[in-house]
């Protein structure tokens, strides 16, 4: 691992103040659980890593009648165990508890798990100089793709973005509070994420000199929301396929539809047209399914992963059904 200047900065502005106007020169630690296996990876070589656990505010929960607003800081583990978020966002405290294991959770931050990098392999390999590493070409359109993106169209990176609290936080309509040198911005989740295609881009849209303070969810009386994942194993693995529902109900049928797709595209994916299928209907199992029909419609798979649109379909249908209330019966 390169030697680097540790910094330890007690407030954000501070932190912002040592981070540099370009990527890799400078690196913000939270929990490491990413950026610790980027270093030893050889991927992340920076002069300066400024932490961010001596700012204590950034690690709170803050609840009030409009909404909750939740620490870049706090702990994954926190937010799954949090009763409030539990009763009102239970697409959030489910995703957060299905991320890794006890260890990854209880070290893992809600603003760690927004912008960490993606989790190829060509990427993750030092010896391999992909497109996202200075190189001219992404290894994964023809090697192997097994895990990557169906909903590959237009990008000449095929990652897909490894967060699996963005799908929740987006249907939602999340917002993300930043701060920088010119002060602090709010962002739209849905717009915060992008697909990167070059050494100069992140999976994100943050400058190099910005940081996330925290994300805000309105609270919607009656609105019913759910995350449901399709992996190989529960432990650290991540998602094949994540769907993240919410809506209300009015007058027994769905309204005010979103739908986002996780695991499946450089950024979150946006199921507009699974959205269209639910609105106005009742939610039942017929209507869940046609939904998770209209969620895969548009995707190219690559030559290894055509068994994700299948997986999609199921998501969606079981996101929509948990979320409506329904008896789970694919876990009798």
């Amino acid at each position: 691992m390169k030697n680097f200047t540790y910094y330890r900065p007690k407030t954000a502005e501070e932190a912002v103040g040592l981070l540099d106007s370009k990527w890799g020169t400078a690196e913000l630690l939270a929990g490491g659980t990413d950026l610790l296996d980027l270093q030893k990876e050889y991927v992340a070589q920076p002069d300066k890593v400024v932490s961010l656990g001596g700012v204590a505010s950034l690690a709170e929960i803050s609840v009030a009648r409009s909404g909750v607003v939740i620490g870049a800081g706090a702990k994954l583990a926190a937010i799954a165990e949090h009763k409030v978020l539990r009763d009102y966002f239970p697409a959030v405290t489910t995703a957060a508890g299905d991320i890794g294991g006890p260890q990854i959770r209880n070290m893992g931050t809600l603003g760690g798990n927004l912008c960490q990098r993606n989790r190829c392999w060509y990427f993750r390999d030092e010896h391999v100089h992909c497109l996202l590493k200075g190189g001219d070409k992404c290894f994964a359109l023809d090697g192997e793709n097994r895990y990557h993106a169906v909903f590959t169209q237009g990008h000449k990176c095929v990652i897909v973005n490894p967060s699996t609290l963005a799908p929740a936080l987006i249907a939602l309509g999340a917002t993300a509070a930043v701060v920088g040198p010119k002060g602090k911005r709010t962002i739209e989740l849905a717009k915060f994420f992008q697909a990167p295609s070059s050494a100069s881009e992140r999976e994100h849209l943050l400058a190099p000199n910005e940081l996330v303070l925290s994300v805000s969810i309105e609270r919607m009386p009656g609105a019913k929301n759910a995350s449901y994942e399709v992996r190989q194993k529960q432990s650290y693995d991540w998602p094949l396929v994540q769907a993240a529902v919410a809506f209300n109900f009015e007058g027994g049928k769905a309204s005010k539809v979103n739908i986002v797709l996780g695991h499946v595209a450089p950024a979150p994916h946006i199921a507009q047209g699974a959205a269209r299928a639910l609105e106005g209907k009742e939610v039942t199992e017929q209507t869940a399914a046609a939904a998770g029909k209209a969620a895969a419609e548009g995707a190219k798979p690559l030559a290894q992963n055509g068994y994700k649109t299948k997986l999609i379909e199921v998501a969606v249908k079981r996101a929509i059904l948990t979320a409506a209330g329904h008896k789970k019966y694919w876990e009798a």
